[in-house]
């Protein structure tokens, strides 16, 4: 299995009780969100980052990286790929959380477009519950036949709160993702919150920064306390 690695930040305040992993779109890599991190290291003083670089080269961006190929001819290559990218990110959370001595409850996921589909599906399968998930521009991958969607149900093991935010002129993704996605986690109990963000494409805007911070900020402190 291949190993993750990717640029990380020290807690601010020296004292490390949380950890935040930043997960990346399709063709970026771990230095594309990282930055988030220092903007949110004034609200999560003790909160140490991560943002590693996914497994794959990215097919169709030699210079960035996929958690796993997008051709758009196969119906099913989300649900596969989210699968098949699943065992190596939890190997890479786990040794994180090691490292800095964390419990799983310590744990906030934060992903964008790829890396929310990522971040929902590990997420939300995890022995321990992470304290959040926020995910922009992104989706819940669910499978296609209905005896896999009766698996997937099963596959549930936790059950943190959800912030979901997308820009309502986004041409990758669109903006009904966050419906579908709201509806689904409320079918499987998940607590979910969203905001749409107006005028913004497949991207952060800095409202969608504040809200994500601020969700990231209430819930650590619960996880923490």
């Amino acid at each position: 299995m291949a190993e993750l690695d990717g640029p990380r930040l020290d807690a601010r305040s020296g004292k490390t009780a949380s950890l935040v992993v930043f997960l990346h779109g399709y063709g970026a890599d771990g230095n594309d969100l990282i930055d988030i991190g220092r903007a949110w290291q004034q609200i999560l003083p003790n909160t140490a980052f991560v943002s590693p670089h996914a497994p794959r080269p990215c097919g169709q961006s030699p210079m960035g990286r996929e958690w796993f190929p997008l051709t758009m001819r196969d119906p099913s290559e989300r649900w596969t790929g989210v699968n098949s990218a699943a065992p190596v990110l939890n190997a890479f959370l786990d040794a994180e959380l090691a490292r800095h001595r964390l419990p799983g409850s310590a744990l906030a996921l934060v992903g964008f477009s790829q890396g929310t589909m990522m971040s929902l599906h590990v997420g939300l399968r995890r022995a321990v519950a992470p304290a959040a998930i926020v995910g922009y521009s992104g989706m819940l991958v669910t499978p296609e036949t209905e005896a896999d969607l009766d698996k997937f149900a099963m596959e549930i093991k936790s059950r943190p709160p959800v912030l979901l935010v997308h820009g309502d002129q986004d041409p990758l993704i669109p903006v009904q993702a966050v419906f579908h996605a709201a509806q689904g986690l409320a079918s499987l109990d998940v607590p979910t919150q969203w905001h749409i963000s107006p005028g913004v494409g497949h991207g952060i805007d800095q409202e969608g920064l504040r809200q994500g911070g601020e969700f990231l900020a209430r819930n650590l402190a619960k996880s923490t306390a």
